[in-house]
């Protein structure tokens, strides 16, 4: 979106990437903040902004990059899935289980710790933010020029 040109090191996982920014190896890196935060507040990473469409709640001072670049947004999130014609009776029970965890207090606050925000949703509602997030980075894809190997 800015045409800076950036050169991509693959790793094999963001664990030895983050080792290799905090042994100076490499210079910057986009780091989720569960496993950057810790080295954010002891002083050993310095966080230039997030990623996400708006400040985190984890890191309220860091600014976002669309603060910067206008209409950059890139979120990390997980969600649970189970394999094609799971009863639906099973998906429901482990959507309200998993629903009731995400708003459990505790859990929540575990999450803000380690710079997360619970996202409960439906089975659908989780079906129409995969296919967002797959139409969204498809055309980054393509827009790039990126091949598989």
């Amino acid at each position: 979106m800015t045409g800076v040109d950036i050169v991509h090191v693959p790793y094999r996982g963001g664990g030895p990437a983050l080792t290799d920014l905090l042994g100076g190896q490499v210079q910057m890196m986009f780091a989720t903040i569960s496993s950057s935060i810790g080295y954010i507040r002891a002083g050993n990473l310095r966080v230039l902004a997030v990623t996400t469409a708006k400040r985190s709640d984890a890191l309220p001072d860091v600014p976002t990059v669309s603060e910067t670049v206008a209409g950059f947004e890139a979120n990390d999130w997980y969600g649970l899935g189970v394999t094609k014609g799971t009863p639906a009776n099973i998906v429901d029970k482990l959507n309200m289980e998993i629903n009731a965890a995400l708003v459990d207090p505790t859990m929540k606050e575990r999450l803000a710790v380690l710079g997360g925000a619970p996202m409960p949703m439906t089975p659908s509602g989780f079906g129409k933010l995969m296919a967002g997030e797959t139409e969204k980075w498809a055309k980054v894809i393509k827009f790039a020029g990126i091949k598989a190997e």
